[in-house]
């Protein structure tokens, strides 16, 4: 699925099966808390926190898919082509860092 067509396809959703969009501040908010799932679990599965009883099951996968649905809504609502503008991101990103990481020490391979 391109990024258009997940943009195409959870409008659909949500015009069809969601009834509306929320509201953007509503869908920010929803975001953060995603977000904040992702990170939960992050700390959980990869850092130094424990699960706490029940919580072992959640799915990372899961969890970013729902970030990554809320922020699609966001974008909707607000007119953004996100393929366009992940395009024009790389484009800052190339023109910005195209030495910057390859010279940053902090980066080089510890081995050599």
């Amino acid at each position: 699925m391109t990024i258009q067509e997940a943009q195409e396809k959870i409008d659909s959703w949500i015009n069809t099966t969601g009834v509306r969009y929320f509201s953007e501040l509503t869908n920010m908010a929803i975001l953060t808390e995603e977000v904040g799932e992702v990170a939960r679990l992050m700390a959980r599965r990869y850092g130094d926190q424990s699960f706490k009883k029940g919580e072992e099951d959640r799915e990372l996968a899961d969890e970013m898919a729902d970030v990554l649905w809320v922020l699609i809504c966001l974008a909707n609502q607000t007119g953004v082509d996100l393929t366009a503008a992940l395009e024009k991101n790389f484009e800052k990103k190339n023109i910005r860092d195209s030495e910057r990481h390859k010279n940053n020490p902090k980066l080089k391979d510890k081995n050599s």
